[in-house]
């Protein structure tokens, strides 16, 4: 079973600008308004949960999280710590 981290926003650009600072790099998706990225590590995940959730004030995105085939989970401050628990509970390897 492979996971996804499913990023939307309303405005073009949003995606690029959270990515170009989450990767410390320039990316080249301005017109996108959505974006997947599958690990085949569900744990690699986290890091991008908690970047995310630190950030919610400053990028105007939602994030959706796949573990299970057709199952999404969206990613809020009030349930990412949470999952990122059952991240480390669910896949302790």
């Amino acid at each position: 079973m492979k996971t996804s981290v499913n990023l939307y926003a309303n405005e073009k650009g949003e995606i690029n600008r959270f990515l170009s600072e989450f990767y410390n790099t320039d990316l080249d998706i301005q017109n996108n308004l959505n974006w997947e990225k599958v690990y085949e590590n569900p744990i690699e995940i986290a890091e991008i949960i908690g970047v995310y959730v630190d950030n919610l004030d400053n990028f105007h995105l939602n994030m959706w999280i796949s573990l299970d085939e057709d199952f999404y989970i969206k990613i809020t401050n009030k349930n990412a710590n949470e999952f990122i628990k059952y991240l480390y509970e669910r896949y302790p390897y």
